[in-house]
């Protein structure tokens, strides 16, 4: 049965250094939010999981609190190069980084495989690549029916999942409108879950297949309006091209980028960050 909390708690609670976490969503609905309170709390050593991580894990892995990173593809999404994760790969600042990378096909299955509770995903791929060569967790196996060679890597069982979503009801049950990704799995993989919403409605008024997430399956609910910025939430605000632009900019230089991180993120407060988001919805 989900928990209504605030932020800080539902963090606090849930997360925990050495932890494994996923904070997922695909183009829309991206948990900064979440985050930016893992930042603030310095929750540290963290195994961060993503399909395609972007601002937000460059941000984490800036200031220090990623020891290892799972994922398939990374980059500020329409711009460029995370700037901070290639730093940590190549220079060692903040702190070294490890990396497990995957193509989107094998994280997807991972995640599916976690949510079912398998212990690996099986998947026709990998065929005439290289990523075994740079990553021991890919293997091949034999299917016992057919003789086929197949691939298998380990299936993803996060500690925590973050997501956010547009609504909520009074019960906890979480609806998405929109596009989706593998938030319903990444959340069923995961011991923990987290899901921060724009708001908490009587009646999600949706067909009950449209609720993506019924309640028994989240630990806690937070009402975080604008939880998705820079990114956007379908019928809520438009997505932020600016603030993307200009991390490529505020990312480049270590100085700049920890007096921006001060600022507007481990200084920040919620005034400052509400004024933005009501533009943004303005514009929706």
């Amino acid at each position: 049965m989900a928990t209504f909390q605030s932020l800080p708690d539902a963090v606090s609670e849930n997360l925990h250094d050495g932890d494994t976490v996923a904070f997922e969503g695909f183009t829309h609905l991206i948990p900064h939010a979440a985050a930016h309170e893992v930042i603030r709390q310095g929750i540290t050593d963290l195994t961060v999981v993503r399909m395609t991580p972007d601002v937000i894990y460059d941000q984490l892995i800036g200031v220090g609190l990623v020891k290892k990173m799972i994922f398939s593809y990374a980059g500020n999404p329409g711009v460029g190069l995370l700037r901070r994760m290639r730093d940590a790969v190549e220079k060692g600042w903040p702190r070294t980084l490890e990396l497990e990378e995957h193509s989107h096909a094998a994280m997807a299955n991972a995640y599916e495989a976690g949510a079912a509770g398998l212990p690996l995903a099986v998947l026709r791929g990998y065929r005439g690549v290289d990523y075994s060569k740079v990553n021991d967790n890919i293997k091949s196996i034999t299917c016992p029916f057919s003789g086929e060679t197949l691939a298998a890597v380990p299936s993803v069982q996060p500690d925590v999942t973050f997501i956010h979503a547009q609504k909520a009801d009074r019960k906890g049950n979480v609806l998405i409108e929109g596009i989706l990704g593998v938030q319903k799995e990444a959340v069923l993989a995961a011991r923990r879950s987290v899901v921060t919403v724009e708001e908490i409605v009587d009646d999600l008024d949706a067909h009950p297949n449209a609720c993506l997430l019924p309640h028994w399956t989240v630990t806690a609910i937070c009402t975080v309006p604008g939880g998705a910025h820079p990114s956007y939430a379908h019928g809520y605000y438009v997505r932020d091209n600016a603030n993307y632009i200009a991390w490529d900019r505020i990312s480049s230089d270590r100085d700049t980028f920890l007096a921006w991180m001060d600022e507007h993120v481990i200084n920040a407060t919620p005034q400052e960050f509400a004024g933005r988001v009501e533009e943004l919805r303005t514009q929706a």
